[in-house]
């Protein structure tokens, strides 16, 4: 069982449905179930997807694997081809507790714990070192690269500006609430290896993506900002959304600082981008459970895209009665921005929370004693320690008696204090698999 608090939280029989749908779709996530499905060998035949590899043709073969969950699949990944692995590079948050002693070592394979969501020193030297590693290959080489979402703050290389300035972008650019396709916009003209970057540094290597998509609409520019995809965005795309959030004086980024992505299609001559993971398999799980469970269930849309607090209110209008709706996506947080009351410190104005805490909680005012909804982190990390929130009149009822308000709470952005106090957390402690946001919306 992938929630530690199911028995606590279910408290109604319309929460243990949803909370059995979340055990599904977390399950049809894992990197065991990716691999039995998707990528398989076959004598020297390496399938991914479908596509095949035949590893005798090649002199070389590499892993290169960022982002998370990307240590326990490039791990399995080394499993399948370690009598052919010349050697392997991943850095992940970290190897999840609940599997750390189930698998193998890694052999072949250096692993570094980086840092997510902002970059950081040791995310940088990693990608220093794998660009150094990984200089003048040829056609006989193979790098399969394992790219899973959080990848763009974890493989690194800024273009010209020092790494702190590049943390202060990122830092900026979450506050602003631009979405996620807008941020890595920014982020792939700062940087060497995003839009492409890769793919040309690589070059002229065979190289196999396995993406695990985290994004709305699985676009392969947008997935770790498409290190080994195609971009394309140009420089005056990054400078207009700084100037959209009226970033400029803030950042103070002269034009040097950024970089054109490649444009000759040649550096992607060899390259196969292939998604072997997105939020589609999550979603046909939870809506096979339902249906095993004798609920309708919609998929309502696999790549929605709101402001987190309002997202609630829309997603509860479109549920019929006695059926679930089903969701993934990303929703956007923008930071409360106020000033401090009397003899209030920083430390009490600034909330902690995540997406799906704060959808939930931005909801409540909407439900009434017909509808439970749950928002969750695939991954299993909602910007803390709690992987998303389950709401219902219950955790109304809850407020209430502990005298505190939904609204205060997510006027400060302070949606996991509010849910650690109504015991609505769900938590599962981090998971190898990042498909984006989950909701589910039942009315009964």
């Amino acid at each position: 069982m992938f929630i530690k608090n199911f028995s606590e939280i279910a408290k109604t029989p319309e929460r243990k449905i949803i909370l059995e749908l979340v055990e599904a779709a977390l399950a049809s996530i894992q990197p065991e179930e990716v691999f039995r499905t998707s990528v398989h060998r076959h004598g020297n035949i390496l399938t991914i997807g479908d596509q095949e590899f035949d590893l005798d043709d090649f002199e070389r073969v590499f892993i290169l694997g960022f982002g998370k969950g990307s240590a326990e699949n490039a791990k399995i990944l080394e499993n399948l081809i370690s009598d052919k692995l010349t050697e392997g590079y991943v850095i992940d948050t970290s190897i999840p507790e609940r599997q750390a002693h189930a698998r193998p070592r890694l052999e072949k394979l250096e692993f570094t714990k980086g840092t997510h969501p902002l970059p950081s020193e040791t995310n940088f030297k990693f990608t220093q070192k794998v660009l150094e590693r990984l200089s003048n290959l040829s056609e006989k080489d193979l790098v399969l690269v394992v790219i899973c979402g959080g990848g763009s703050a974890m493989f690194v290389h800024p273009h010209t500006i020092s790494l702190e300035q590049k943390i202060e972008v990122g830092k900026a650019l979450l506050k602003s609430g631009a979405n996620i396709t807008e941020m890595n916009i920014v982020r792939k003209h700062l940087s060497d290896v995003k839009g492409g970057g890769l793919a040309q540094i690589l070059y002229p290597a065979k190289v196999a993506a396995l993406i695990y998509s985290d994004v709305p609409g699985n676009d392969l520019s947008t997935i770790a900002s498409g290190p080994t995809a195609y971009d394309p965005t140009t420089i005056e795309d990054a400078i207009g959304i700084i100037k959209k959030y009226n970033l400029e004086q803030e950042l103070n980024l002269t034009r040097d600082a950024f970089i054109e992505n490649p444009h000759d299609k040649k550096y992607f001559e060899n390259v196969r981008n292939i998604i072997v993971l997105s939020n589609d398999t999550a979603l046909s799980a939870m809506q096979k459970g339902a249906k095993d469970l004798g609920y309708h269930a919609e998929i309502f849309s696999d790549r929605f895209e709101s402001e987190a607090r309002d997202a609630g209110k829309k997603l509860i209008s479109e549920t019929h009665l006695n059926s679930i709706l089903l969701c993934g996506g990303e929703t956007t947080v923008h930071v409360a921005k106020k000033s401090l009351r009397p003899r209030e410190s920083l430390a009490q104005r600034e909330g902690r929370g995540g997406r799906n805490q704060e959808l939930v909680l931005g909801a409540l005012e909407h439900v009434g004693r017909d509808i439970t909804i749950c928002s969750f982190a695939s991954d299993g990390w909602d910007n803390t320690e709690h992987a998303g929130a389950i709401g219902d009149y219950k955790t109304i009822e809850r407020a209430k008696k502990l005298e505190i308000e939904p609204l205060k709470y997510l006027e400060t952005n302070n949606s996991f204090e509010f849910f650690k106090k109504t015991r609505d957390n769900l938590t599962t402690g981090r998971l190898p698999s990042n498909v984006s946001d989950l909701i589910i919306v039942l009315r009964k």
